[in-house]
């Protein structure tokens, strides 16, 4: 299962030009992955109250956060659960993206 932040709430954590792509959109590309069963669209800032409603055996999340810092990892591992940091690839960030394609453009 994954928790995919809405329009509306990326739209508060990155700005008013973010989301790139529509919350559908995303949903979407997500779905075509064969580990994907489900995906939650939130509206909230962070996955806390799906973390909570969900209580997952495992709570995974990218690697640019450290795991002691995701959120909803103390009410997981509370719960007898793991909490994972995946690796990150540099540069693959949606801003960094943007980043290089406003160079290209300038």
């Amino acid at each position: 299962m994954v928790g995919l932040n809405s329009d509306a709430s990326v739209r508060r954590i990155k700005g008013r030009r973010r989301p790139v792509n529509k919350q559908l959109d995303r949903a979407r590309v997500l779905s075509a992955l064969s580990c994907v069963d489900f995906i939650a669209i939130f509206n909230e800032d962070t996955p806390l109250q799906l973390i909570k409603f969900l209580k997952p055996d495992v709570l995974i999340k990218g690697g640019d956060w450290k795991p002691e810092e995701i959120i909803g990892a103390d009410f997981v591992k509370a719960h007898g659960g793991r909490v994972l940091a995946i690796p990150y690839l540099k540069g693959y960030s949606t801003s960094k993206l943007i980043e290089q394609i406003a160079l290209k453009d300038g």
